[in-house]
């Protein structure tokens, strides 16, 4: 018996409009994949899900109905992992939370349940750290600007953080990795890409595309890092700990 793959367009949106068409048709055998990751599969039937942001709405209030803020915004944490079997298992969980009366999130004898758990945990681990590690540069253009390359889909989740702590700054934090940043011009935020230079150095200040300043500071907060540091006490291990290396990248201190 051929089974169901509905492929959609990456979006959460999207992914929910996917959800809703297993819903409405009653569909018992089906899958949904990322058109990024998409293979077509012999015994399976690929239908591209065309992102219906009505459809998507049923879904996630529906959710949001029979579960707690945090384990809905579990499932949305999960999703933004990029893992390409996080599809099926949170649709897997979807479905057991429709079809069961009681409040099912912390039912962790459930492999699905769990596994969402642990890789909510996982995003919301590198959100916190991308908080922390983003360092902004002056461009000429008088926009601060900051690049980062998470592991997970984080970008999302780091708006309101921004938005609340720079609300006087123009400022663009861009996901070198993925392509796309977010670009707030001190009333909205929107999405933008953006096209750079081939072999651009996204660790260094280019005096090209940098204010003179930066340069300065960057002086200025190297020599306070060296003038602090008590040799004689360093713990590279608990530092590593703390500030793993694939963070260095970010820290003008560590170039």
């Amino acid at each position: 018996m051929k089974s169901s793959n509905l492929v959609f367009d990456g979006s959460f949106d999207g992914f929910l409009s996917a959800v809703f068409m297993v819903f409405e048709l009653k569909l018992t055998n089906a899958t949904i994949q990322c058109q990024q990751w998409n293979q077509n599969g012999l015994f399976s039937n690929d239908e591209r899900v065309l992102t219906d942001q009505t459809k998507a709405n049923r879904v996630w209030k529906g959710l949001q109905a029979k579960l707690p803020q945090n384990e809905s915004l579990k499932l949305y944490y999960s999703f933004l992992s990029e893992k390409r079997e996080i599809y099926n298992i949170l649709l897997d969980v979807i479905q057991y939370t429709f079809g069961s009366a009681t409040d099912t999130s912390r039912n962790f004898t459930h492999p699905s349940i769990l596994k969402i758990s642990q890789t909510a945990k996982m995003v919301g681990r590198e959100k916190h750290r991308m908080e922390a590690f983003v360092r902004f540069k002056l461009t000429k253009d008088g926009i601060y600007f900051a690049n980062i390359s998470p592991d997970f889909n984080v970008l999302p989740l780091l708006l309101k953080h921004f938005r609340d702590r720079y609300a006087d700054q123009k400022w663009i934090i861009y996901d070198i990795s993925r392509n796309y940043g977010l670009f707030y011009n001190l009333q909205n935020v929107e999405v933008v890409q953006m096209q750079f230079p081939d072999k651009f150095n996204f660790s260094a200040s280019d005096t090209d595309y940098f204010d003179a300043i930066e340069f300065e500071f960057e002086r200025l907060w190297k020599d306070y890092y060296q003038s602090v540091t008590i040799k004689s006490r360093k713990n590279n291990k608990l530092h590593l700990q703390h500030v793993p290396k694939r963070y260095w990248k970010y820290l003008s201190e560590k170039q």
